[in-house]
């Protein structure tokens, strides 16, 4: 886990991490299926690909439907910034003034298996937890701190998942 930055302005983001018992290419389908990503998150209901696009590449858009029991319900559009499979996927959810978040996953060879890193990056731009700081700007710093946990703690879930997916695939390395 990495934290930086305190306020939204910092572009404040988390990292998680999880050794896979499988090769890239094995874990590749797995990250870089965002209509399946629902089934491993809580707080992603829905994924469907936009602007013509059929799967991701760079550049290629969708639009993910969400839920929180704090936040309500809302849709985001985001754009495939970096497609490298099997090594790096990155996306930016589109806010006012610029990106809203940056998601990544990134796969490295380690030690017989994948070393596969989640992270996300807030901002610069706007997003729905802007408009929670704007009505309590004195709770800023504790807004963005329980943000970032519910996400550490998803992204977590979300990497067991893979690693269960990945190892239980025909059981070895491929």
């Amino acid at each position: 886990m990495e934290w930086t930055g305190a306020r939204y302005a910092d572009q404040p983001e988390v990292e998680v991490e999880t050794w896979v018992a499988a090769a890239p290419t094995r874990i590749w389908p797995l990250v870089s299926d965002v209509e399946g990503m629902p089934g491993m998150s809580g707080e992603l209901q829905a994924v469907e690909w936009t602007d013509g696009a059929t799967g991701p590449a760079a550049g290629a858009r969708f639009v993910g439907h969400s839920s929180h029991p704090s936040l309500g319900e809302w849709s985001a559009t985001a754009t495939v910034v970096t497609w490298e499979p099997p090594a790096e996927f990155a996306w930016e959810v589109d806010g006012d003034g610029g990106p809203a978040a940056r998601w990544s996953f990134r796969l490295e060879d380690a030690d017989g298996g994948t070393r596969v890193r989640q992270r996300v990056r807030l901002g610069p731009g706007r997003s729905g937890l802007s408009h929670a700081i704007d009505h309590m700007p004195d709770k800023e710093q504790k807004i963005v701190f329980v943000r970032l946990r519910e996400f550490e703690a998803s992204m977590q879930a979300t990497l067991a998942a893979i690693r269960e997916a990945a190892e239980a695939a025909d059981g070895a390395p491929s």
